[in-house]
């Protein structure tokens, strides 16, 4: 039985790290695991043009701590008046990695999305001209559209059309939440890659509604079914290329999390990596991880695999159930927070 495992040093292909006083609190444990993150840009405001982008990754550089080698990678929120000029002005500058597409109302932040994809298609065209990622939240939020069938619904409309109109785009269908999903990147690689989450590898929409209701489960896209579930566990730890970790962790104060209109995301970057190893360990596939984890990612995203290291061994241990967050009374809750965590990483 494996016990120890080194991989390559992993990234982050979708996170949010928020700004202020959240961005100080939760940047931490993502540096500490990860060589590079994918920012998402919905804050209030959003990151929506490239000196948007610099001023937020000056403060995400003054969170980090002290000596860390990590990298923060820009994102564009794509709205219908983005400047395709400025989008590839912050691309060949180096600022913007990719454009983020949020479906006006779809998720948390979201109000300033798009809401007419027509009128889109001109930055699309100037990104698939210069070779710009396009990442997508890929639900659609019609609201004749049941929630379980939102990704779906996406990729009928959209996705699938997108991808014939523009043959030399590459997109990345963010948080894989359904077998419709996991089988349409498969079916479109390389031109579609994947991102999945530790949390959506683990729960079903039963551990979330079941038992009584638990809002710390509640993410967009939400939790679906076992057998969603399975397709997605398959397709992690199956090697193929166009499947890679993205934790969309997500924080959020208590308050907003459990209020009465609670607000969707999961906070899981102080056990992401671990989740990972204990999904892929059940699945017999540890020896699959590190292309999940480490190479899949760069490779769709045309950069550099990293040179260091991190290594996990079968040591359990219990993370907090929450942390502090500079504020009166501010607190996030940790996604496995007070559970025993099988895996740890030992050395980074």
């Amino acid at each position: 039985m494996t016990t120890r495992i080194t991989i390559r040093k992993p990234d982050d292909w979708h996170l949010h790290v928020r700004d202020g006083a959240m961005l100080k609190a939760v940047m931490p444990f993502t540096a500490r695991q990860f060589g590079r993150a994918i920012l998402m840009p919905n804050l209030v405001p959003p990151v929506v043009t490239t000196k948007d982008a610099i001023a937020y990754r000056e403060r995400v550089m003054a969170a980090l701590p002290a000596g860390s080698t990590f990298k923060p990678l820009m994102t564009c929120y794509l709205t219908d008046e983005t400047d395709p000029d400025d989008v590839e002005h912050g691309f060949k500058e180096g600022v913007f990695t990719a454009v983020k597409l949020y479906p006006a109302h779809a998720t948390t932040y979201s109000a300033a999305g798009v809401t007419d994809h027509r009128k889109i298609m001109p930055v699309l065209e100037r990104m698939e001209k210069i070779g710009m990622p396009f990442l997508m939240h890929g639900e659609d939020v019609d609201p004749e559209v049941d929630i379980f069938d939102r990704e779906a619904m996406f990729i009928e409309r959209y996705l699938s059309k997108w991808t014939r109109q523009f043959p030399a785009l590459r997109f990345t269908l963010e948080h894989l939440s359904s077998k419709e999903g996991a089988d349409f990147v498969r079916s479109t690689a390389p031109q579609v890659g994947g991102t999945i989450t530790p949390y959506h590898l683990v729960l079903t929409r039963t551990d979330w509604l079941g038992w009584g209701l638990k809002p710390y489960m509640y993410c967009m896209p939400v939790i679906k079914t076992a057998k969603d579930r399975a397709a997605l566990r398959k397709a992690a730890t199956s090697g193929e290329a166009c499947y890679f970790l993205g934790t969309d962790s997500a924080p959020h104060p208590v308050a907003k999390k459990l209020s009465v209109n609670g607000i969707p995301g999961v906070f899981n970057a102080p056990v992401a990596i671990e989740t990972y190893a204990k999904v892929f360990e059940e699945e017999g596939a540890l020896d699959k991880l590190e292309d999940f984890a480490s190479v899949n990612g760069p490779r769709h995203y045309r950069l550099s695999v990293n040179e260091t290291t991190i290594t996990l061994e079968k040591s359990p241990w219990t993370p907090p159930q929450e942390i502090k967050v500079e504020g009166p009374d501010e607190k996030a809750l940790i996604y496995r927070g007070g559970e025993t965590i099988e895996w740890k990483v030992v050395s980074s």
